[in-house]
């Protein structure tokens, strides 16, 4: 975690501690998730929170930038989980700045919304959701 905020306060100037809660995500309809390597190794994270009764949160999402493909592993993780959990769609805020960020959650089939929350007024923000297909 503390390489996340390491990178995002070098990308946008906000670690984004102030906006993560670590008992968000101890709920039946939460999870954390580490990505390792076979040795143990932490290769990423990223976390899921519920925003409203259908509607979950992405939030401290890392992956090392070497580690190619681990971040599209752990977003699908978070997105099954989301869906077995019976959330309908998930949100989740970056920042413009962090023009990587952007791209791969629009790669991941990701939609720019209307900033909401917290985020509702801060032009720096960028909000995005994607909606879920339930599990078969």
């Amino acid at each position: 975690m503390s390489e996340l905020s390491a990178a995002l306060a070098r990308i946008t100037g906000d670690s984004g501690r102030s906006s993560f809660d670590p008992n968000d995500v101890r709920g039946s309809r939460a999870c954390f998730l580490v990505a390792r390597d076979e040795t143990g190794h932490a290769l990423g994270c990223g976390a899921l929170r519920p925003l409203a009764a259908d509607i979950a949160e992405v939030k401290r999402m890392y992956a090392r930038p070497e580690m190619r493909g681990v971040g599209a592993a752990i977003l699908a993780h978070l997105e099954t989980a989301a869906a077995g959990y019976g959330y309908q769609a998930i949100r989740l805020e970056t920042r413009l700045v962090n023009v990587r960020a952007v791209a791969f959650y629009q790669r991941h089939g990701y939609r720019r919304i209307p900033n909401y929350g917290r985020y509702a007024g801060r032009p720096e923000a960028v909000c995005f959701e994607k909606r879920l297909s339930r599990p078969r």
